[in-house]
């Protein structure tokens, strides 16, 4: 298996990303196609493709923000059971993202997470492949080492309509083990940086990030 960066639309990859973002995403949850051209340039977002046998069989999004020195997992799929594909994806993505820690001098901080909660989402099937679904996803990243931060999460819609979207804890991976708390401060920033490119946003999610600047700390929760 191969995992592939990939930096243009006309990669003919690309489609095959996309179309498997849309078999197992919301509509609300994938960005349109034409729309992707600016982050795939993007020079500090990551769309890498987990290739077998010629096929886009998985694909993760990730960043890292090296003022903060923490990194932002904006997706993961893995399009076909039995292949191992989550396991090449996550540690592919973690050796990238040591590198880039260690290139701006530092250990990685963190990595963010969304996640949907099962218990209040139950109508998406993520197109039908069993390890997409939230319960499995929701374990998976706690044996990743993810953890709930502790506040009512929503965000933006991608279809740039303003909608406030529900369902999802935001997650935090720290660096070191035992970590309890993360500064409300660097939440609130990530938070609003990572959805600068939305310009509208609704109330709701105004709201939030006011709350977390009012705030010190969040707790950090088993998911």
């Amino acid at each position: 298996m191969e995992y592939v960066r990939i930096t243009s639309l006309s990669d003919p990859l690309f489609r095959q990303v996309h179309n498997l973002l849309s078999e197992v995403f919301p509509p609300e949850e994938v960005l349109e196609y034409s729309l992707w051209k600016e982050p795939l340039e993007d020079p500090g977002i990551r769309v890498c493709a987990a290739v077998h046998e010629g096929n886009v069989v998985g694909t993760t999004e990730y960043r890292y923000y090296p003022d903060w020195n923490v990194a932002m997992t904006d997706f993961t799929v893995i399009g076909r059971e039995g292949l191992g594909i989550g396991r090449f994806l996550a540690q592919s993505r973690l050796k990238d993202l040591k590198k880039l820690a260690a290139d701006n001098g530092k250990e990685l901080y963190g990595m963010f997470a969304e996640i949907y909660d099962p218990y209040r989402v139950e109508a998406f099937g993520f197109g039908g492949v069993k390890p997409m679904d939230p319960f499995v996803r929701r374990e998976v990243l706690s044996h990743l080492g993810y953890e709930r931060l502790d506040f009512p999460y929503v965000h933006p819609s991608w279809q740039g309509d303003g909608e406030a979207v529900t369902g999802l804890d935001l997650c935090f991976m720290p660096g070191q083990e035992g970590q309890e708390t993360v500064e409300a401060a660097l939440v609130a920033d990530f938070l609003t940086c990572y959805y600068t490119v939305l310009e509208d946003k609704p109330a709701a999610w105004h709201a939030m990030v006011e709350q977390l600047r009012s705030t010190d700390k969040v707790r950090l929760l088993p998911l």
